[in-house]
């Protein structure tokens, strides 16, 4: 019997979820940015901010940012690494590393590597990296207990992993607003300004399916980091975890 996953609220063969996001992905590329700001008011720029302050990398160190997209990470860590480190934006979303590719030119950020890659199946040898961060970007993956194994395995002992993603909220007026603008409003915008409805309709449902931030925790620590804490966000909406490998 074929192995299955979930596809937002959709049950799929794990063969084919890859595919489907890539599609996701390839039909909002263009309007990434401008959807993030409009959907998230703004907010996405400081919960990223928070995770770049909570990376405590410095100068030459050398940084993997996963499922990197349109580079907003990348850009900071370059900042902090310096002439002596490395950053690596890497994407599984070959339309989504052109558009970081673009972005970064465009801003004048340079000496920045890009690769195309499976978060599963990381090809860099172990112990390689200070710092593996991946932003919104876990909750698309197939199998995220292989994927959290990959980053502990390439971090080098004492390195950080930064996973920012959204979460659950404790809060039920919150929830019940959430729930409203995520199936709701979110898809209508969706619709309007990236002309594709259906892809927004994915990202809301695939929030809901992603682990809450205690089970994140957990898979985490079972991953082989030796420490796990995480940082609500906008009251639960979205989570940082921070884990160092020991």
């Amino acid at each position: 019997m074929d192995k299955t996953t979930h596809f937002g609220f959709k049950e799929v063969s794990t063969d084919d979820k890859q595919g489907l996001v890539r599609g996701v992905f390839d039909s909002v590329a263009s309007k990434y940015d401008l959807m993030n700001d409009v959907l998230s008011f703004g907010a996405h720029r400081l919960w990223k901010r928070y995770t770049i302050a909570s990376a405590n990398v410095k100068n030459g160190d050398k940084v993997l940012d996963i499922a990197g997209g349109t580079g907003d990470l990348a850009i900071e860590f370059r900042k902090k690494v310096g002439a002596e480190g490395q950053v690596i934006l890497s994407d599984i979303n070959a339309s989504m590393l052109d558009e970081g590719r673009k972005n970064l030119t465009n801003k004048g950020f340079f000496g920045v590597d890009f690769i195309q890659l499976n978060a599963q199946y990381l090809p860099f040898e172990a112990n390689t990296f200070d710092c593996v961060s991946i932003a919104f970007g876990l909750r698309n993956v197939t199998d995220k207990d292989q994927a959290l194994k990959e980053m502990c395995r390439v971090l080098k002992p004492g390195g950080c992993l930064l996973i920012l993603e959204f979460s659950k909220t404790d809060s039920e007026l919150l929830k019940k607003f959430y729930d409203f603008y995520s199936f709701t409003v979110m898809p209508k915008l969706g619709g309007l300004i990236a002309d594709d409805e259906e892809s927004y309709q994915y990202l809301a449902e695939s929030i809901r399916k992603h682990p809450d931030q205690e089970t994140l925790k957990n898979m985490i620590l079972d991953a082989g980091f030796g420490f796990c804490e995480y940082h609500n966000l906008s009251g639960g909406i979205v989570a940082l975890h921070k884990a160092i490998k020991v």
